[in-house]
């Protein structure tokens, strides 16, 4: 069976709907980062990045998000496009557009606004503009094809379905999915298929601490409380 390691932030989820999505049989193994069990030896074990997500199916052993999306999807041929150059090629692309810019930028975006020790205005603004100006592109593509790869779902669907309901979180405005209609759009649509609804509900499973108390706060950003760098 597999066993999928989660929590409940956005790049677990993708994995979540996917999963969901087959109808595969698998156990949810919940990792509470804000108790830093992510940070234990068993876990580095199985990702030495100590992030989840994280998937044991049989031998194989894979962790980051997107490479669980595609190794799936390649394992079961479902919700890949066909297999001609040309399509293969806008996969690969969008995926690992999510995977290198929207995620990290909307991440970054988050944590200087919220979470970085001092509030500095250039962070705070680069990022705001960098995770904005990825979520248009994406928006942009999604006005011109409808789904991230042509007419059909895919799991780059699923990777931007992971972070795209925190837009408005991520940039501090209640009414920032004004900006990107055809996000809204896709969002609602997948929102209705019946397997975002059972991954969203393997929250259910287990009760993550809530709290960004310091214990919080040190197991997930352990740099804000390391000593500073030695000049020179």
């Amino acid at each position: 069976m597999i066993r999928f390691f989660y929590n409940m932030a956005p790049n677990p989820m993708k994995v979540a709907l996917f999963l969901e999505e087959l109808g595969l049989e698998y156990e949810a193994i919940p990792v509470d980062t804000k108790i830093g069990e992510q940070h234990s030896e068993w876990f580095r074990a199985i990702n030495p990045n100590g992030k989840v997500p994280a998937l044991i199916d049989g031998e194989a052993v894979l962790f980051d998000s997107n490479a669980i999306l595609l190794y799936l999807a390649d394992k079961h041929r479902k919700f890949v496009p066909d297999d001609s150059p040309q399509m293969r090629a806008q996969l690969l692309s969008w995926l690992m557009f999510v995977a290198t810019g929207v995620g990290p930028y909307s991440g970054q975006c988050v944590h200087f606004r919220l979470f970085a020790p001092e509030r500095l205005p250039y962070p705070i603004k680069r990022y705001d503009y960098e995770a904005r100006r990825h979520w248009r592109i994406v928006d942009e593509r999604l006005a011109q094809t409808g789904y991230m790869v042509g007419a059909d779902y895919s799991i780059v669907d699923m990777a931007v379905w992971g972070w795209a309901a925190r837009i408005p979180a991520m940039l501090a405005d209640e009414n920032a999915m004004d900006e990107f209609p055809n996000i809204a759009r896709l969002m609602k649509e997948v929102d209705a298929r019946p397997a975002a609804a059972r991954a969203r509900d393997i929250e259910r499973r287990h009760s993550f601490k809530s709290e960004f108390d310091e214990q919080a706060m040190r197991n997930l950003y352990p740099q804000i409380f390391s000593p500073e760098p030695r000049q020179g």
